[in-house]
C-alpha cells in the first residue's frame, strides 16, 4: 500500500466527484487517457475494483465508495496542513478557492477580484460559481476555502460572517411602468417566472410569495436571472431578482422595476469558512472587504 500517492489519491477523488473520466480529466487538467492509466494503476496496487465503467457514466463499487470518502479526508487533512503552514509564513499569499452563487457572482464578483488583486497581489484568487448546497458540500469536504452565499446556511461546523442585506425587487414588462405595484397575494395569481430547482433565490421568492414548492402550471422557470429579465422583457410575466442585479440585467431589456410593499422581501448575503480553518484570520480580513464592496454596490443599485 505504499505505492499509493496524493496523485492517486487527486485523481480518484475527482472521478469520485464527477463521476466522469472525461469531466475528472478535466478538472485535474490531465488527459483522459493519463487519468484512466492512473486509475488502472490505483486499481492494481488495491488489488480491486474501485468502479464500475459504463458507456456514459461510471459508478464506485463498495470499496471505491469507502475508498473515496477516507481519501477525501486524507487530502482535506494534507490540504489543511497547507494551510496552517501559509497561516503562519505569509497567509494572505497564494491559492484562495472561493464559491460564490450565481445570484451573486456576476455582480460582486469582478469587483471584489480586482480589490483583492490590487490590496493582496501575492493571492490567486481562484472562484467557483454553484449552487448553495454544491458549495456547501465542496466547502465541508475541503474542496473549496471559503464561500459567499444567502445566510442562514445553519451548518455548525462553518463561520458565518454577514456582509450586506439586500432588497427584491420586482421586473414588469415596461408597459407595465404605471400600473400599481402588486402585493405578494397578487403576485400569487400572475404569472411569476423563478429560476430553477437548486437556487435559494427561487426558495426566498417563493417564502415572500407564500407559495409551496409544489408550482402552479402558470409558473416559468430559468436557468438564470439573465433569461427570467428576458423573458420579462418578451411579454411573458413578473419575476423578482435581487437588488445588486438591477444594474446588469435590466440595460438590455424592455423592462421597469419597482420596489415591492412592506414587508419588503430581503436576503443577507454573507461568506462561510470551516471553523477548522487556520486561514481563519486572513479569510475574515478578506470577508470585511468584501463587505465593503457588497455594501457600496447595494446602496448605488
Amino acid at each position: 500500500m505504499t505505492d499509493i500517492s496524493m496523485r492517486h489519491l487527486r485523481y480518484f477523488e475527482a472521478l469520485a466527484q464527477h463521476g466522469h473520466f472525461g469531466r475528472a480529466a478535466e478538472a485535474c487538467a490531465i488527459s483522459q487517457p493519463a487519468l484512466s492509466l492512473q486509475i488502472k494503476e490505483l486499481e492494481e496496487i488495491l488489488g480491486a475494483p474501485l468502479v464500475e465503467r459504463g458507456t456514459r457514466r461510471i459508478r464506485l463499487t463498495g470499496l471505491g465508495e469507502e475508498f473515496a470518502t477516507r481519501a477525501r479526508r486524507i487530502l482535506r487533512a494534507v490540504d489543511e496542513l497547507d494551510d496552517l503552514a501559509r497561516a503562519t509564513q505569509s497567509p494572505l499569499a497564494g491559492r484562495l478557492r472561493i464559491g460564490v452563487i450565481p445570484t451573486v457572482a456576476p455582480y460582486l464578483l469582478p469587483s471584489v477580484m480586482q480589490r483583492l488583486a490590487v490590496r493582496f497581489p501575492g493571492l490567486d484568487l481562484r472562484p467557483r460559481e454553484a449552487v448553495t448546497q454544491r458549495l456547501v458540500d465542496d466547502l465541508m469536504e475541503g474542496r473549496l476555502d471559503a464561500a459567499i452565499v444567502a445566510l442562514p446556511v445553519s451548518e455548525p461546523s462553518l463561520t458565518e460572517y454577514a456582509l450586506f442585506g439586500e432588497e427584491f425587487v420586482l421586473v414588469r414588462p415596461a408597459h407595465e411602468a404605471g400600473l400599481p405595484v402588486p402585493s405578494s397575494e397578487t403576485l400569487r395569481e400572475m404569472r411569476l417566472l423563478l429560476l430553477e430547482e437548486g437556487h435559494c433565490f427561487r426558495e426566498q421568492a417563493l417564502s415572500y410569495c407564500r407559495m409551496s414548492s409544489s408550482l402552479p402550471r402558470d409558473l416559468m422557470e430559468g436557468s438564470s436571472l439573465t433569461t427570467l429579465v428576458q423573458m420579462v422583457g418578451a411579454g411573458i410575466g413578473v419575476t423578482l431578482i435581487p437588488q445588486m442585479a438591477v444594474p446588469v440585467e435590466t440595460r438590455s431589456a424592455s423592462v421597469c422595476v419597482a420596489r415591492l410593499g412592506e414587508p419588503r422581501p430581503t436576503r443577507t448575503i454573507g461568506m462561510v469558512w470551516r471553523k477548522t480553518n487556520p486561514l481563519s484570520g486572513p479569510l475574515e480580513l478578506i470577508a470585511s472587504l468584501v463587505r465593503e464592496i457588497g455594501q457600496a454596490q447595494a446602496q448605488a443599485a
